[in-house]
């Protein structure tokens, strides 16, 4: 494992949000099924035709453990790209999770899995499988492109494309801005509301005042 793939799993979104500067950022509706899942690994990525869902199985067995599939389903929200049993299978292997511009189905089952799935929310329809998919090619999903290799990194807050080209740059940014951040609360909350008081007389522009 290399030393940005060690350090990205200890990385909130939010600070490597601030590290892109907030440009490879899905779209807020891609949500995590329960508040507590994190992943932080690489893209598997999948692009589904609307409504189809057979390439997923497909970039199941091309995934190496600690793999994300990254599942652009064109925002369909009747059909869904996987059920408990498709994601019990992806949990088998090795694969983190599923960040899907799309829905799952049998959400009940999944949340027992304890499997990390981001994505549109729901659906009680199962998908097509009339072929056309196509794994492990460029995509674009939330909104951001990602291309397989790319870092992923999700949490509570949303989900984050980290471009594997960057990827040792942004790292390196986001470890400073939380660096800095922890020195700004420290100063901030040093004497109570004097240093509170303090802070923000210093950051507060004449304008603001």
């Amino acid at each position: 494992m290399t030393k940005v793939e060690v350090s990205i799993k200890y990385l909130p979104t939010t600070a490597v949000s601030d590290a892109t500067g907030g440009h490879t950022n899905l779209r807020s509706t891609i949500k995590p099924l329960a508040d507590h899942y994190k992943i932080a690994g690489r893209a598997v990525t999948v692009r589904l035709p609307d409504g189809e869902n057979g390439a997923v199985l497909e970039a199941i067995r091309a995934a190496k453990e600690g793999d994300i599939l990254v599942i652009d389903a064109k925002g369909n929200t009747n059909r869904a790209v996987a059920g408990d049993f498709v994601l019990s299978l992806a949990k088998g292997i090795g694969v983190q999770g599923f960040v899907v511009d799309g829905v799952i189905r049998d959400i009940a089952a999944i949340r027992e899995l304890d499997f990390p799935v981001f994505s549109l929310g729901t659906t009680v329809a199962a998908g097509n499988k009339n072929g056309g998919g196509k794994v492990n090619v460029p995509i674009a999903i939330g909104g951001v492109s990602v291309c397989p290799g790319d870092y992923i990194i999700g949490d509570v807050d949303g989900v984050v494309v980290v471009p594997q080209e960057d990827a040792e740059r942004i790292v390196a940014a986001a470890e400073a801005k939380l660096e800095k951040d922890d020195i700004r609360a420290q100063e901030a909350h040093a004497n109570g509301k004097e240093s509170i008081i303090a802070y923000l007389d210093k950051v507060l522009t004449p304008c603001s005042k």
